[in-house]
């Protein structure tokens, strides 16, 4: 008799959406982003989610679900619906009542599926994702955060990660021994946004929390450092790395 023996197939990663939060005022930017969101800050000639899209879609990432809010319009009218990248963009748009990260996750809901990524649309984040994913299917967790030893170089450190576990995240009470950070490329099972209220402004970084308390997070460890524009000083920085890339 014959044995056939079936190896578990990792997801493959162009299935998977990403729900891309760039709804942000971008205050910090001002002159600059009076006129124009974060997401059209030009760098090295080009807008800065032409270069976010443009690695997402170098690593087989082929659904992005943008979260819009402040001149979410222009963004869309730029991107259009991602075939001349071989993508599919699809939009969620703030309503009147601003309702945090959390609420703009469960306003995407619908496009969404049953697992997707989590990121930041003001951040490059040049990593292997197809590593990320498998190690989070691996895990049947609830949830995987990308996190960095950042010992408050970059940003304020906000994680606790020890022998290869998350141990504690808190963004508001930092204690001595987070010499980590949240990457800022997550990945979420469709199930946790039942814990997302409907009613009340929710920020994920409070979902994040439970999550790691609760063990149902795990961590994946990368040593690319982040950049991201939310800063003058920032922005500068990421200008100066993608005119080498």
């Amino acid at each position: 008799m014959n044995l056939f023996y079936f190896m578990p197939v990792a997801p493959d990663i162009s299935t998977v959406p990403v729900a891309l939060l760039a709804g942000g005022l971008a205050t910090r930017l001002r002159p600059i982003t009076e006129k124009i969101p974060k997401a059209l800050v030009e760098l090295a000639g080009r807008p800065f989610i032409d270069w976010q899209l443009d690695l997402l879609a170098e690593n087989g990432i082929r659904q992005v679900v943008m979260c819009l809010g402040y001149l979410g319009e222009m963004v869309r009218d730029h991107c259009g619906d991602g075939s001349s990248r071989g993508m599919t963009l699809q939009y969620s748009f703030d309503g009147e009542k601003l309702m945090g990260t959390g609420g703009a996750i469960l306003r995407a809901r619908p496009m969404l599926g049953d697992a997707f990524w989590v990121m930041y649309g003001d951040s490059y984040m040049d990593i292997d994702y197809p590593a990320v994913l498998a190690a989070f299917d691996r895990s049947k967790a609830l949830g995987l955060m990308t996190i960095l030893r950042n010992c408050n170089k970059w940003d304020t450190s906000n994680v606790i990660f020890q022998d290869g576990q998350l141990i504690r995240y808190d963004k508001r009470n930092r204690v001595p021994e987070m010499q980590y950070i949240d990457y800022g490329v997550g990945l979420l099972r469709s199930a946790v946004l039942d814990r997302i209220p409907a009613d009340r402004p929710f920020d994920l970084a409070e979902l994040y929390t439970q999550l790691v308390a609760e063990k149902q997070m795990i961590g994946y460890e990368v040593t690319q450092r982040f950049y991201e524009i939310g800063t003058p000083a920032s922005l500068e920085e990421a200008r100066q790395y993608l005119q080498t890339r």
